[in-house]
C-alpha cells in the first residue's frame, strides 16, 4: 500500500506535477527567506511561482513597496542561485491573526449572594441535580471578604 501510494504521488499521471512544484515552492520558500532581510521574510511569503514569475504576498502596503523596491535585486539573487526567474509581482494580503484567547474574569460572590445561595440550596430535596449544582458552585467559587 504505501509503495502504491508512493508511486502515484511521484509518478507523471498522479501527483507527480504537483509534488514536483511543490518541492520547487518549498526550496523557493527557503531561498526567499535567505534573500530578503529578515524584517521583510517575517512579514511576507512566497506564494507561487509560474512561467518564470515569482508571486510574493506582503502582510501590508509598507512592506510590499519595500519589496518591489527590491524586485531587481530579487530576481538577480534568484538566478544567481540557479532559479529561472524572470520577475517579481508582490501582492498585499493581510495575514489572519487568530482569535485572542479571552480567559473567564472570575468575580466573587458576595457575602450575601453566598448566603441566598446557600439557603436555596438547603431548601432543595437532596437528590435534586440543582442542589448538586448549587453546592459545586459554592465550593469552588472565591467569596468576598
Amino acid at each position: 500500500m504505501t509503495d502504491s501510494l508512493h508511486s502515484y504521488l511521484e509518478g507523471p499521471e498522479g501527483a507527480g506535477k504537483v509534488m514536483a512544484h511543490a518541492r520547487l515552492l518549498t526550496r523557493l520558500a527557503s531561498l526567499f527567506q535567505e534573500i530578503v532581510p529578515a524584517h521583510l521574510g517575517q512579514a511576507s511569503s512566497l506564494a507561487n511561482f509560474k512561467s518564470g514569475i515569482v508571486l510574493i504576498y506582503a502582510s501590508n502596503g509598507g512592506v510590499a513597496t519595500k519589496l518591489r523596491q527590491m524586485a531587481p535585486t530579487l530576481v538577480d539573487e534568484f538566478l544567481r542561485r540557479g532559479i529561472e526567474c524572470s520577475g517579481l509581482q508582490v501582492k498585499v494580503q493581510a495575514r489572519t491573526r487568530p482569535a485572542a484567547i479571552r480567559t473567564a474574569a472570575q468575580k466573587p460572590l458576595s457575602s450575601r449572594t453566598s448566603e441566598r445561595l446557600t439557603a436555596l440550596s438547603d431548601s432543595l430535596p437532596p437528590a435534586s441535580p440543582l442542589r448538586s449544582a448549587l453546592e459545586h458552585l459554592l465550593a469552588h467559587t472565591a467569596r468576598e471578604e
